[in-house]
């Protein structure tokens, strides 16, 4: 992300990504019982609109580039 950010910024081009943790989802079923769960500092799989919320925010942030954006709960820290 960072490498791509830096080659395509003189030409105006952002490069971003976001980093999703435990997302509930269909294909993930249900998590009630999964240790996982107590690592996550906010207590909770994220949802679908959790990420989309990050997409948006990046889509509409024109004065960033190069960053990863980790939706994972605090799970990553």
């Amino acid at each position: 992300t960072k490498s791509v950010a830096k080659e395509l910024a003189p030409k105006g081009i952002r490069c971003n990504a976001v980093a999703p943790g435990y997302i509930a989802t269909d294909m993930t079923g249900d998590q009630t019982d999964n240790p996982l769960l107590k690592s996550i500092p906010l207590g909770a799989m994220g949802k679908a609109e959790d990420v989309a919320e990050a997409v948006a925010y990046l889509a509409a942030a024109n004065y960033v580039t190069g960053e990863v954006l980790r939706e994972d709960g605090g799970l990553a820290m």
